[in-house]
């Protein structure tokens, strides 16, 4: 049995950096763009022309697409123009996108209160923008801004509204829950009440996240006869964001009974750079990967508890519901204060460390995991530190170096120009091969200065590290009073690409970060092959 189409909309671009905190520049929405259309979505809405120099300039220069259809988006005519003496339709009808998405409030209440026009004028709107559309043989597709809530006011008005976008020659009706409020049985019988009284209409829909549930609002609008679905990458978004196409996709491709329904432009090769594709959003944005995040988050196929552990281990099927392999991501078993022995041999495993589970060391281990979890270490995301720990049980890591002592003086002065500045001053003494050195170094911080210190001279060591770097210093606070408990992960990286993290925990926390940052150091000479 042949399965029916669906097609997938993406709008990062625009809804996206609608995100507090998302700023995308030109090079970043082109590249977004690619790896988009790399995936197999149909449709890719690059933002709106003539609204920002931004957008204006990545449409005069479209990325080449060699699948999706490069889409504009803007609104419908105002009142009182035609469609062709409107200008900022104009731009976007100008613009170099094969199709054009157009939005138009469709609830009565919306049209009354924002645009404060006569319901019927508002129609007319609605027909002649599409009209247009079509005119200038582009693809048109018709957002119905506010749909849900006001079919659910005044469904007449409502569906008269869509009735016109399509009588004037709209591809797609696309319905928009634009507070995200509606849910998901609601939809479902909204969407199929439309698709009985228009049956002909290609309806889509366009959901936003305000309730946790616009995937799930996504799928009951499938369930009722739209073929459309419009979202994001990682559910970016105002407000609380949007549908999350890191999640719809793989429901979409491996859940039934869509999967044996309907088929996407995406193939099974594709899915498995999905969780790829969401860490790529995320270094462009600078942020961290939501751990969390379904199929695609580090910790989406993380088992810490050792009964967990064990049984996933014996039958993945038995705590995962797909194979991590499917979406591009991996199983992790994390060695914690809760985990057992098979926890602690998957790690071991996973970090290439052979060694027999019957060694007496690795009940040694097991035991020195869990204390010092207790007193504060995390290696949940500090796998660096946690395979040192190992290795050092099992006698496996030379002492490359030999710390003597170390401290660090914070001073705020003034500059040359008299303004107030504050410097940073490191000082380590260490042993390198039986040499003893004194290592000064400055920063614009305590961690800075003393990462300076440390590596201004570690003798033969030196050139190894010439490309090491910090990306990224996180702080907890474990407890409160003046003798608190502080943890710091550090992320380190270098000039090959690979990254790693330590963790280093003290009631100091220059201590607790001097422990992270030298842990971060004798990793990489290690996994360099570098020898003592």
């Amino acid at each position: 049995m042949s399965k029916e189409r669906l097609y997938l909309f993406d709008t990062t671009l625009r809804d996206g950096a609608q995100t507090t905190g998302v700023d995308f520049s030109v090079e970043d929405k082109r590249q977004i763009a690619l790896a988009l259309d790399g995936m197999g979505l149909d449709y890719i809405e690059g933002g709106w022309p003539g609204a920002n120099p931004t957008d204006t300039e990545f449409f005069s220069e479209r990325p080449p697409l060699k699948t999706a259809r490069f889409t504009a988006f803007g609104m419908t005519k105002r009142s009182g123009r035609s469609a062709g003496n409107d200008p900022a339709l104009a731009m976007v009808m100008d613009s170099t996108a094969e199709a054009i998405c157009l939005v138009g409030k469709t609830s009565d209440y919306q049209v009354r209160t924002a645009l404060e026009i006569p319901l019927e004028e508002n129609i007319d709107n609605i027909a002649r923008s599409i009209e247009a559309v079509v005119a200038k043989k582009r693809e048109p597709l018709f957002d119905a801004e506010h749909f849900f809530d006001g079919y659910k006011a005044n469904p007449d008005y409502a569906f008269s509204c869509i009735r016109a976008a399509h009588e004037a020659g709209a591809r797609w009706v696309v319905l928009c829950d634009t507070n995200g409020g509606t849910m998901p049985d609601e939809v479902y019988r909204i969407v199929s009440d439309v698709k009985a009284k228009l049956p002909k209409a290609a309806l889509g829909i366009h959901a936003h996240n305000d309730t946790e549930q616009a995937v799930a609002v996504s799928l009951a609008a499938v369930n009722g006869g739209v073929r459309q679905i419009q979202g994001t990458l990682n559910g970016l978004g105002e407000r609380c964001g949007n549908a999350n196409l890191c999640s719809l996709i793989p429901n979409l491709m491996l859940k039934e009974p869509y999967a044996s329904t309907f088929e996407i432009g995406v193939t099974k090769e594709n899915l498995g750079r999905i969780t790829q594709l969401s860490r790529l959003l995320d270094e462009i944005l600078n942020r961290a990967p939501n751990r969390h995040a379904p199929y695609v988050g580090p910790s989406a196929f993380a088992h810490k508890g050792g009964l967990h552990s064990s049984a996933v281990l014996k039958d993945p099927k038995t705590y995962e519901h797909v194979t991590p392999e499917s979406v591009g991501n991996k199983r992790v078993i994390p060695v914690s204060d809760q985990s057992g022995r098979s926890n602690l041999m998957a790690r071991l495993i996973e970090a290439g460390i052979d060694v027999d589970a019957k060694d007496a060391r690795i009940s040694r281990l097991l035991e020195d995991v869990k204390q010092r979890e207790y007193l504060g270490y995390a290696y949940d995301g500090a796998e660096a530190s946690f395979e040192l720990l190992a290795r050092r049980a099992l006698g496996q890591v030379p002492e490359y170096f030999d710390i003597q002592s170390f401290r660090v003086t914070v001073e705020r002065k003034k500059n040359e120009s008299g303004e107030f500045v504050t410097v940073s001053e490191g000082v380590v003494d260490l042993k390198v091969a039986g040499e003893s050195l004194h290592n000064v170094g400055t920063g614009n911080g305590p961690v800075n200065a003393l990462d300076a210190a440390l590596r201004q001279d570690l003798g033969k060591y030196s050139a190894a590290l010439a490309d090491l770097k910090l990306v990224d210093y996180k702080v907890r606070i474990l407890t409160s009073g003046t003798e608190a408990v502080t943890r710091v992960m550090v992320e380190s990286a270098d000039g090959k690409g690979n990254r790693w993290s330590t963790v280093g925990v003290s009631a100091n926390i220059v201590d607790a970060s001097f422990e992270a940052l030298t842990d971060s150091i004798i990793y990489k000479l290690y996994r360099d092959g570098i020898r003592a």
